[in-house]
């Protein structure tokens, strides 16, 4: 017998927080506020991964056609996980948190395929992080296109509204950095 939705989303979201992530939500994906002031930071090189990574802008898309993309979904699965810092400029810190949150994303790939959900759009924090060098720099194709994902910020997401409408914090204390991942899909 196949499981209701709301079985389905407990599964998945016991499953990411017992591979480490400190919260998880489903929210219905007409929650999720864009803005393209995000895709304008991008566009800043502010990471220094603009143009640098296939999953990035400007090679991810244009903003509207990102847009109508998340529109496809119905549901969104937001996880988040919080590091603590040294202090506010402790950038080794934040890129150590990256590379450790960067795992829970594979799980909820692995957590979804289990459950025969294929229609899914994998948005993670910052670069893609599937491999150390993008192929982008190198002149290749992708590869690992099966594991590559954009930044919700690529997609103009407001990751503040997100959390909010997830229940979760945006903000959660001195010297933290705090990483988003959502799952976009449907059945």
């Amino acid at each position: 017998m196949r499981k209701n939705n709301a079985e389905l989303f407990f599964d998945i979201t016991k499953e990411l927080l017992s591979a480490g992530a400190d919260r998880a939500s489903v929210i219905d994906a007409r929650l999720i506020k864009t803005n393209s002031t995000f895709r304008d930071i991008c566009a800043s090189n502010a990471c220094g991964m603009y143009g640098k990574c296939y999953t990035c802008p400007p090679d991810v898309g244009e903003i509207d056609e990102l847009r109508e993309k998340i529109k496809r979904y119905d549901h969104a699965l937001v996880y988040q996980k919080v590091f603590k810092l040294e202090d506010s400029f402790d950038f080794e810190g934040m890129t150590e948190a990256k590379r450790r949150f960067y795992p829970l994303q594979s799980i909820a790939r692995k957590a979804f395929s289990k459950i025969g959900i294929e229609n899914a759009l994998y948005l993670g924090a910052g670069a893609c992080g599937a491999c150390v060098t993008c192929a982008k720099v190198t002149g290749e194709p992708c590869r690992h296109p099966e594991i590559a994902s954009s930044s919700l910020e690529a997609y103009g997401i407001d990751v503040a509204h997100l959390a909010t409408a997830a229940g979760m914090k945006y903000i959660n204390g001195e010297n933290t950095v705090t990483y988003f991942g959502a799952v976009l899909f449907s059945f």
